[in-house]
C-alpha cells in the first residue's frame, strides 16, 4: 500500500478534497457538499464507479488551518491530521503538494526533497527562474519530483493525437481559457506541449497590456506559432485549436475528473517504480515559457528568447 500525504489549501483550489477522494475511493457526501467547490461533489458522484486507486491511500493531511484540515479529512476519508507538514516524513511514502500558489512551492517542498520523499507539486511548479533552477538541481540529483497540469493526461487530447497526422504540417495553434496567466496559462501550455510531443519553445511574447486579458505568442523550434489567450471575464471552456496544411481540429476540455485521476495514477506508478515517469526537461520547457511570458509583460511586450 502506497501511503500518501496531502498538503493544501490555496485560494480557489479544491484539489485536496477531490484528489484525496479519487485516491481513497469514496467520500462523505454531506461534508463534501460543504467543500466550497460546487463542481467537486458533482463529478465525484458522476464517477463513483471508478473512484479509488489500487493499493494507494491518502492517509495524512496538513493545511495552514487545523479546522480546514479536519474538514477535508472528514470529506475525503483521510485518517490522520498532522500539526505540521514535516510530521508526514517517515509516515508516508510520498506527498501531494496540492496548492497552486507557485511562490510558496519551493519552501514547502524543501523538507520533503531533502528527506528524499517522492513529491508531486501542483501546477505551476514555480514562477521564478531561481526556483526553477532549484527544482532542476533536485531532479538532476535523483529526487523523485513530478509537476504538471493534469491537462497533460486529458482524454480529449489523446482522442485527437492518434489522428493528428491527418492535419498535415501544423502552422498555427490557438489556445483559449479563462482566468489568469500565472495559474491557468500553464493548463493551456501543458495541453499544447503534451499534444505535440513536447516541442522546444524558442521564444515567447506577451502582447497585451490590459489587466485580466493575457495574449501570448509562442514560437517553436519547428516553426509552429501558437497564441495562448487567458481572459478573466469571458465565459468559455478551455479550448485548443490546431491548424495544419491539410486540416484543422478544435478540442474542448470538460472531463476534469478523468485527467485528475490519470495524473494521480501516473505519479503513484512512479512512486512504485522508484523513478519519474515524466521527464523534468518537459516540465522545465513549459515553466520557462510561462516565466518568459511574465518577463515579456514586465518589459512591455518584448520578445523573450527561451534558452
Amino acid at each position: 500500500m502506497i501511503k500518501l500525504g496531502i498538503i493544501g489549501l490555496s485560494e480557489g483550489n479544491g484539489h485536496p478534497y477531490s484528489w484525496s477522494a479519487i485516491v481513497n475511493g469514496g467520500y462523505d457526501e454531506k461534508a463534501m457538499a460543504d467543500c466550497g467547490y460546487a463542481g467537486i461533489p458533482l463529478y465525484l458522484k458522476a464517477n463513483q464507479a471508478t473512484l479509488g486507486i489500487s493499493d494507494a491511500k491518502v492517509t495524512h493531511i496538513w493545511t495552514q488551518d487545523r479546522k480546514l484540515s479536519e474538514h477535508i479529512a472528514k470529506a475525503s476519508l483521510i485518517e490522520t491530521v498532522v500539526e505540521s507538514k514535516e510530521e508526514m516524513i517517515g509516515n508516508v511514502d510520498a506527498v501531494l503538494l496540492s496548492r497552486d500558489d507557485p511562490e510558496n512551492h519551493r519552501s514547502m517542498a524543501e523538507p520533503f526533497l531533502e528527506a528524499n520523499v517522492p513529491l508531486f507539486i501542483d501546477k505551476p511548479l514555480c514562477i521564478s527562474s531561481e526556483d526553477l533552477n532549484y527544482f532542476k538541481g533536485q531532479a538532476q540529483a535523483g529526487k523523485l519530483l513530478m509537476s504538471c497540469s493534469s491537462m497533460r493526461y486529458a482524454s480529449e487530447s489523446l482522442a485527437v493525437k492518434q489522428g493528428i497526422h491527418t492535419l498535415g504540417q501544423l502552422e498555427l495553434a490557438v489556445a483559449t481559457g479563462k482566468k489568469d496567466w500565472t495559474k491557468y496559462g500553464v493548463h493551456m501550455l501543458e495541453a499544447l506541449f503534451a499534444l505535440l510531443d513536447d516541442p522546444k519553445a524558442v521564444s515567447v511574447r506577451h502582447i497585451s497590456q490590459k489587466s485580466g486579458k493575457d495574449v501570448v505568442y509562442v514560437e517553436f523550434e519547428s516553426g509552429l506559432l501558437a497564441t495562448v489567450n487567458l481572459f478573466n471575464d469571458i465565459t468559455a471552456t478551455f479550448q485548443l485549436s490546431l491548424f495544419g496544411q491539410k486540416g484543422w481540429k478544435c478540442i474542448e476540455y470538460f472531463n476534469w475528473y478523468a485527467m485528475f485521476r490519470d495524473n494521480l495514477i501516473e505519479f503513484i506508478r512512479a512512486v512504485r517504480e522508484g523513478k519519474p515517469r515524466l521527464e523534468f526537461a518537459k516540465t522545465e520547457n513549459i515553466i520557462k515559457t510561462l516565466i518568459g511570458a511574465q518577463k515579456s509583460l514586465q518589459q512591455g511586450g518584448a520578445t523573450i528568447k527561451i534558452v
